[in-house]
């Protein structure tokens, strides 16, 4: 598996990531963890595409990329490797309860570790209004997936930033539901540019289900 030699604060670096579900500055990460990603660990982890990292001023910040979404994935069936500690121990057994649950549920991660808005937009009522409207003009019946693509086309009108934050808002209220297009390789470039990014997971279609 890829990764598999990693050290335990890389690993400790992936999963932090994954709970933030964010981009996550170096500072950030020393108060939430206890710890920074620089050097040679924030090197090997991009250089095998589990994280992106960037330039912010004289730090830098970091975010899974679908790779280490992945990663974090699979892990939630596997063993710790080596001589785990206590804790990480306790870690891969939470995981572990995690998995099954995700299997049960048929949900995947970026549905449970999800960033949440820091403002909601003022509209946010109206907006979901229109976004069902538009839905309904869209689908053949309630409940069929219609692609983002042409929900945004429908709603054009509406700044894409407002649009976005009431989805994902109607998204963690249950109200719609978010999947990615399972024949990937169908996807257009316009597919990949309207599909809306949650969790580390971009969605390309939308249900609504009537009630």
């Amino acid at each position: 598996m890829q990764g598999e030699d990693l050290s335990v604060k890389e690993r400790a670096v992936l999963f932090t990531l994954m709970g933030e579900a964010r981009e996550v500055s170096n500072s950030e990460l020393a108060e939430r963890a206890g710890f920074r990603l620089d050097g040679q660990e924030r090197r090997r982890l991009n250089d095998r595409k589990l994280v992106d990292s960037r330039k912010v001023g004289r730090t830098y910040a970091h975010e899974l990329t679908d790779a280490g979404w992945d990663w974090c994935a699979a892990q939630a069936s596997e063993e710790p490797q080596g001589r785990a500690s206590s804790t990480e121990g306790a870690l891969y057994a939470l995981l572990g309860g995690l998995a099954r649950y995700l299997e049960y549920s048929e949900l995947s991660l970026a549905d449970v570790f999800q960033q949440r808005d820091q403002e909601e937009p003022e509209r946010s009522g109206d907006i979901a209004g229109l976004i069902r409207a538009a839905y309904l003009r869209l689908a053949s019946e309630p409940g069929k997936f219609v692609k983002l693509r042409a929900l945004r086309a429908e709603l054009s009108d509406v700044p894409g930033s407002d649009l976005e934050s009431s989805l994902k808002e109607m998204y963690r209220a249950q109200q719609i539901n978010l999947v990615p297009q399972s024949n990937q390789q169908a996807l257009t470039q316009a597919d990949r540019e309207s599909a809306l990014r949650i969790g580390g997971e971009a969605k390309h279609m939308i249900s609504i289900r009537q009630g």
